[in-house]
């Protein structure tokens, strides 16, 4: 199974414009099933996002990432957002894709998406930790030309 991560299209705009602040602005991380569709291109606000999981140990709205950094490495010229591996312990979720959004808004309406993660199939626990175990390389990576 393929695990590919992206970044929604309008992301960078909003870093330009300041309407994301990746140092003091509140990052989330929300599950979502196979049935949510992203659409880079086209997707730009929480409210955008369909078919949020649900279950036992799972929040509406995802959690906080915590310990957030971005980085450059001059050497490969990669710039990169990461963060803390995202847990949810004594959880029943089925999901598919993990979407990071700012929550920092007041409603879904303006809460800006930031990227997603495909996992590639339907992953899922039973009673048990689900986990996101955020690539070494970060949450997302990009290559600076």
């Amino acid at each position: 199974m393929a695990v590919t991560a992206k970044l929604y299209g309008k992301f960078f705009n909003l870093l330009t414009a300041k309407d994301v602040d990746l140092d003091s602005d509140t990052l989330k991380v929300m599950l979502c099933t196979s049935s949510y569709a992203p659409n880079q291109d086209t997707h730009e606000f929480k409210g955008d996002v369909t078919n949020e999981a649900v279950g036992t140990g799972y929040t509406a709205g995802g959690q906080a990432l915590a310990s957030v950094t971005t980085s450059y490495t001059g050497a490969t010229n990669i710039w990169a957002l990461d963060a803390a591996d995202s847990t949810w312990a004594g959880s029943t979720i089925t999901a598919r894709y993990a979407v990071v959004y700012d929550s920092t808004s007041g409603s879904d309406a303006a809460r800006r998406l930031i990227g997603y993660v495909d996992f590639g199939a339907d992953v899922s626990s039973t009673n048990g930790t689900f986990t996101i175990t955020w690539a070494a390389g970060g949450i997302v990576a990009v290559t600076v030309a």
